[in-house]
């Protein structure tokens, strides 16, 4: 499974979307624009990250643009994953 497969079926778990980001573009806006995806969201996105592709976040890597699109977030990931 490729990066942003992996992050949309994590967001699709973690933020209980049913299958509504399948499919969606890296264009595609998240924060703001996904109703469910609010501070406490990202708390436990975040977490969820951390366990399933196995690296730690820390507080000051954490921005808003990180969440922005489906493409940042995939970005950020693909950051981690290399680190």
């Amino acid at each position: 499974m490729n990066t942003k497969n992996e992050v949309l079926a994590l967001l699709d778990e973690v933020l209980s979307l049913h299958g509504r980001v399948l499919g969606t573009s890296p264009d595609t806006p998240l924060l703001g624009a996904v109703p469910e995806l609010d501070s406490m969201a990202v708390v436990a996105l975040i977490s969820g990250m951390e366990e399933r592709f196995g690296f730690a976040v820390a507080d000051d890597e954490i921005e808003g643009t990180t969440f922005a699109t489906l493409g940042s977030l995939v970005a950020f990931v693909d950051s981690k994953r290399a680190a």
